[in-house]
């Protein structure tokens, strides 16, 4: 059999989905080196094989929103279906030795990341220094003692550094810029302008979380939301607005109408969203602090709950406290409650937006201190805690609108997690054309699930369970998932950058 074998891996009898055909059939799927060479029945035989009888074969999984980045961010990823993580709302600074970081550490997954442009702002406002070595998520917490930052607007000279350090990273390869507005308000439209327009000018999307997050005017979501899309007529920049369900609180639907009358005038608009009424950022998120922050966005302090001890807050000062103690703390806000017919519609709008994105938002894994776990133990143990959605936003998708309510067909589904992440991103990086479908030629990113049993696992209570269902997971032709088992030693991540202009 070996000798007469013809590819290196064939995927047999499985349900092959491929979201930019429309294919979906049974057939088999060769693999030659890390590329699909061939897709049909009866294929000749492979030096391995999977018999996928009776499961769904589909691209691998793209997660625009992974702020995970670690060996266990991957690990809990890949039970999800994801084979491509990338930090793009938040990005990296300097881009060049983030990138060097993660591949002299090894991924599991494909990674990539954006420019920082709140770290730009940091470094030109308070003076942080880019080079700490601190991963991003510690970043966004670096600073909480001068928040100038976040509610100054910059001068001349500091727009200037902010653009030209933002450049830098795009140079180093960037996939376009982050812009996480709402940690940083106070940063005005002639500040925007000019990043939007560079991101124009790079023909590289902007990853942005709106600017205001309340449901009150003035500075209500809706206010940020026709802000964004003015930016892009103004400026022409591809706008990709992250996480549409928690940055629209109560106004889900009002903003998700502007994006369709945006999209519908051909303006460059993309959204993403998560199928969770539960947001996560740090304790350092100057929105938490604002007077009248309960009446801005309907919650009070009680729904603020810290990642690592489950601790909740009974008014601002109790929260102004923690702060000033552990600023990078990550905490869970409880915007929507899931119980509630009202609120499931909501998120229902968000997370069956048509041509919209599912991505995760994924944190990542603390210790009970509080601190950052990068390890290497498998299972991941039971005391490092995270969100639910780093361990089950993809299987939780399928599971309740796909398998159990039936809302979304499977190969619409497979394109919003699959192919629109990478259409999404293409435009900078053609390594993203051969990603997200399943045809000859493109990447051996492969999912093989069991529909019938796909279903994440993680609780608010027991954030550390992977999710399962997931039979066999590819990366780049790599087992990283086989036979529902990790693959403890797998290290087939590839850094992925934009193209050189």
């Amino acid at each position: 059999m070996a000798d007469a074998a013809v590819f290196d891996l064939v995927i047999r009898g499985g349900r092959v989905v491929d979201p930019e055909t429309g294919h979906d059939a049974v057939a088999d799927v060769g693999i030659t080196g890390d590329r699909i060479a061939a897709i049909g029945p009866a294929l000749a035989a492979g030096r391995r094989e999977i018999d996928a009888a009776g499961l769904v074969v589909a691209p691998g999984f793209i997660d625009l929103h992974a702020h995970g980045q670690s060996i266990p961010a991957d690990r809990m990823q890949a039970f999800d279906g994801v084979t491509t993580a990338l930090e793009l709302e938040v990005g990296a600074l300097p881009v060049g030795a983030w990138y060097d970081h993660q591949q002299a550490a090894g991924r599991v997954l494909n990674y990539g990341a954006a420019a920082a442009w709140l770290f730009a702002r940091k470094a030109a406002m308070i003076g942080l220094d880019l080079n700490s070595g601190l991963p991003p998520i510690a970043m966004m917490g670096a600073g909480a003692g001068d928040m100038r930052w976040s509610v100054d607007a910059a001068t001349p000279a500091q727009t200037e550094t902010i653009v030209d350090l933002t450049r830098r990273g795009l140079d180093e390869g960037a996939l376009g810029i982050g812009i996480p507005h709402g940690y940083a308000s106070g940063a005005g439209l002639k500040e925007m302008s000019r990043i939007c327009a560079l991101a124009a000018a790079y023909d590289r999307p902007t990853y942005t979380h709106i600017a205001y997050m309340s449901n009150i005017d003035p500075r209500s979501s809706v206010q940020a939301y026709v802000q964004l899309i003015g930016l892009a007529g103004a400026t022409g920049a591809h706008m990709h607005i992250c996480h549409l369900n928690s940055t629209s609180l109560r106004d889900i639907e009002e903003a998700a109408g502007l994006i369709r009358t945006a999209q519908a005038q051909g303006l460059p608009v993309t959204t993403e969203a998560y199928p969770y009424g539960t947001g996560s950022t740090v304790l350092s998120a100057g929105f938490f602090m604002e007077s009248d922050f309960a009446e801005r966005t309907g919650t009070g302090y009680g729904a603020i709950e810290v990642v690592s001890t489950g601790r909740r807050f009974g008014n601002r000062d109790e929260l102004a406290a923690a702060r000033a103690e552990a600023p990078e703390a990550l905490v869970l806000w409880h915007f929507l409650d899931t119980d509630d017919p009202h609120d499931t519609k909501l998120l229902d709008i968000s997370v069956t937006f048509p041509g919209g994105a599912i991505a995760s938002d994924a944190v990542p894994w603390s210790n009970p201190d509080g601190s950052l776990y990068d390890g290497d133990a498998w299972p991941l143990p039971a005391d490092k805690s995270s969100h639910p959605r780093s361990s089950g936003t993809f299987t939780r998708f399928l599971a309740q609108w796909v398998r159990e309510r039936e809302v979304v067909p499977l190969v619409e589904a497979m394109a919003k997690c699959s192919l629109i992440p990478a259409q999404i991103v293409e435009s900078c990086s053609s390594a993203f054309r051969r990603k997200g479908r399943l045809q000859p030629g493109c990447d051996a990113d492969i999912v093989v699930f069991d529909l019938a049993r796909v279903q994440d696992r993680a609780t608010f209570e027991a954030m550390h369970l992977p999710a399962e269902g997931m039979v066999h997971v590819l990366v780049n032709g790599e087992a990283v998932i086989a036979d529902g088992a990790l693959v403890t030693e797998a290290r087939p991540g590839r850094p992925i950058r934009s193209d050189p202009r």
